[in-house]
């Protein structure tokens, strides 16, 4: 178990940070407009690959072992690794210091208080509500105490020590974000909740093999996949948000209903589709929050935005499963007791609480007692999660709506950048002038080309213009476009620089 769970530790790290860094990819190289539907088409797969996972492993298992559903990943992650390392060209120009110096700026601090605030919280609740165990055992009040002690130590290093801290400070103090990230942390929990313990419900209750309970999350990956994408192409057409969450904000409520009022009797189409809005209206909610959340940011914090969003959602993921285990133990114990009256029932109902397989095995008359008892454990943890949905579409109704802006170029690759050579000012102007359309009364030209080129620049504030301005190349006027920075930490001289104290996408601001 200890292997096990040193195993989960270093797998979470790599897909958290692989995630975070894929949103972040997409966040510079797209528009928002253009985004949403990105970000939709990707979450088909990631849907689709979680919703499948589920009953993939649940099949191995029954068949070849669970060992094998581990050893069967190591040839997907090689394709995996393979296809980013092949077909992704993401470049940023610009420069930073030497790796020694970036590592040095993560926040280490905090991410070891959170870790510890975290373990903490999730032993408090398993030997407290798990174990039973009382108030005034170690087991308990120990954990419980180092949860909070950690929790104000992760604040206080985010706030006042770390020099990139994960939870940007900055963003506290912003209406929006924390919106969002309330948003993001209930429906996670509402989502793990239910995608953590909606399979016990047919190995425990209606009594299938694991592979068909897992088999149920199937019709949740489907509609994930087409919730996003759907969320993406509509964002993309009508450049708004949140029409959409305010419709299918609610489709997780009503679909936690539903699950909470499933029995043994129920039709097949209440049991399989059940899960369909639940899957459908989150992944609604999570494109257009992720959109929403990067509309009202400058466009130097989007990476910083973006992982404070990933960074509620982590949390929610982690409270999700914990407090719906917890709820569930509490309820079981406390159902399996007005059931159970043997000699030996403590024993019997410990057996039953440890292992869901079991339930299949016992005699008929307990085996009775131990199927209302999880059905009836399960209803109130369905229902803690419409509970969860519900406060997190109350959470969203302030965010406004706002118009997403047009979309912009793509970076360009390495082969595509400027010549870092630069030019004489009269050949770039004689360039200009041959290129340019007689009509117009001035060319574009982007910042970096004029900075790559070496092109002086008209006298003026800090020896530069404005966005919208006219600027003079040699005697070409030049008008500087609008724009939006691609990168998080770009400097006002297009030079991106990770350690730059003063100018960057810094999260203390």
């Amino acid at each position: 178990m200890e292997l096990l769970i040193a195993a989960r530790f270093l797998g979470g790290i790599g897909g958290g940070g692989t995630f975070t860094t894929a949103t972040i990819i997409t966040s510079d190289m797209y528009s928002l407009r253009n985004r949403g539907l990105t970000q939709g088409v990707a979450a088909v797969f990631s849907s689709l690959g979680m919703g499948l996972g589920g009953p993939l492993g649940g099949f191995i298992a029954d068949r070849l072992g669970w060992r094998w559903a581990f050893l069967i990943q190591l040839p997907l992650f090689l394709v995996s690794f393979l296809l980013t390392s092949i077909n992704l060209h993401y470049v940023t120009p610009g420069r930073s210091k030497s790796t020694k110096e970036v590592l040095k700026r993560i926040d280490y601090g905090g991410s070891a208080a959170l870790l510890v605030a975290v373990l903490s919280i999730l032993l408090w609740l398993s030997m407290r509500f798990g174990e039973e165990h009382p108030w005034t055992s170690p087991t308990v009040y120990v954990p419980f105490t180092l949860a909070i002690v950690f929790a104000l130590a992760f604040v206080y290093v985010e706030l006042r020590i770390a020099p990139e801290p994960i939870l940007a400070p900055f963003l506290l103090a912003e209406k929006i974000p924390v919106l969002v990230g309330v948003s993001n942390f209930l429906v996670a929990t509402c989502n793990f909740t239910v995608m953590y313990n909606f399979p016990m419900w047919f190995q425990t209750v209606a009594l299938t093999s694991a592979s068909k309970a897992g088999a149920h999350l199937i019709p949740n990956g489907v509609s994930v996949s087409c919730g996003s994408l759907f969320a993406g192409w509509m964002m993309h057409r009508t450049g708004r948000y949140k029409t959409l969450n305010l419709i299918f904000g609610i489709f997780p409520f009503v679909s936690a209903i539903l699950l909470a009022l499933m029995r043994e009797d129920s039709p097949p189409i209440q049991q399989w589709l059940s899960i369909l809005p639940l899957g459908f209206g989150n992944a609604v909610v999570l494109q257009t929050m992720l959109i929403a959340l990067l509309a009202h940011l400058p466009a130097d914090a989007m990476a910083v935005g973006t992982g404070f969003g990933q960074l509620f959602r982590g949390i929610g993921q982690v409270g999700g499963v914990a407090i719906s285990s917890a709820l569930f133990q509490s309820v079981l114990t406390s159902e399996l007791r007005k059931r159970i009256h043997t000699p030996d029932a403590e024993s019997i109902i410990n057996q039953i609480r440890r292992s869901s397989t079991l339930v299949a095995r016992l005699p008929p008359d307990l085996q009775r007692a131990a199927r209302d008892s999880y059905a009836r454990s399960l209803r109130a943890v369905f229902i803690f999660a419409a509970v969860a949905t519900f406060f997190a579409y109350l959470v969203r109704l302030p965010i406004p709506d706002q118009v997403l802006d047009q979309p912009r170029p793509r970076p360009r690759s390495v082969n595509e950048l400027p010549n870092p050579h630069p030019a004489n000012p009269a050949e770039l102007a004689e360039e200009l002038a041959e290129g340019a359309d007689s009509s117009a009364d001035a060319t574009e030209l982007s910042d970096e080309d004029i900075e790559a080129r070496g092109v002086p620049r008209r006298p003026g504030i800090d020896g530069g213009v404005e966005d919208g301005e006219e600027e003079e190349v040699g005697a070409i006027p030049v008008r500087r476009p609008r724009r939006r920075r691609l990168s998080t930490y770009e400097s006002s001289d297009g030079i991106m620089d990770l350690e730059d104290d003063v100018i960057g996408g810094s999260a203390r601001r």
